[in-house]
């Protein structure tokens, strides 16, 4: 339910007319910035499982990278609908025109597999490695969303925020690769 919240209230600022002088834009920045905020929070899962000793966080990782994607979705949705009118040739045009969009857009659809085999039958299917192995691209997928939101803000020169993200990115990323150096047998 908690991951539900920051949907909920975007959605009442929606309908309450809260969202400040061009809610079409805090709806899309909105979504995007939650969806960046949960692919943290999912790539965190492990670093802080394995430093924490507290394997039930495990369980937690799956679900956060299910609603990773819901943002997306609904990012990508707010952008196809409160700025192109879900207008497909638009759209389109806007994607191959803007290198930000397209890099945003590659994300997306990186996820979408990553969201479809996210099951306990997907992975007895795929087999525990392949799972694994297709499941990787998370760390692509990660940082296609930073040069996506990096390249948002280049036009206003404004890149603070994108600095954060792409601190914890980096920290989170770097714990994963401290381990699996120092893991044996590697």
């Amino acid at each position: 339910m908690l991951c539900l919240l920051p949907f909920a209230w975007l959605l009442r600022g929606a309908l309450a007319d809260t969202l400040g002088p061009n809610p079409a834009e805090a709806l899309i920045r909105g979504t995007g910035d939650w969806t960046l905020r949960f692919l943290c929070l999912t790539l965190a899962v492990t670093p802080l499982r394995r430093f924490s000793g507290w394997h039930a966080l495990a369980r937690l990782r799956r679900m956060l990278g299910l609603f990773t994607f819901f943002y997306a979705v609904c990012h990508f949705l707010a952008f196809a609908w409160l700025d192109m009118g879900f207008d497909v040739a638009a759209i389109v045009r806007d994607i191959a025109k803007r290198p930000f969009i397209l890099v945003g857009t590659a994300a997306l659809l990186l996820m979408a597999p990553l969201a479809a085999t996210s099951f306990d039958r997907a992975v007895k299917a795929l087999g525990a490695r392949r799972w694994q192995a297709l499941h990787r691209a998370v760390y692509g997928i990660a940082l296609l969303g930073l040069l996506h939101f990096f390249w948002m803000r280049a036009g206003k020169n404004d890149f603070a925020e994108v600095y954060v993200y792409a601190a914890v990115v980096a920290l989170l990323l770097g714990a994963r690769a401290w381990h699996a150096r120092r893991a044996p047998g590697k």
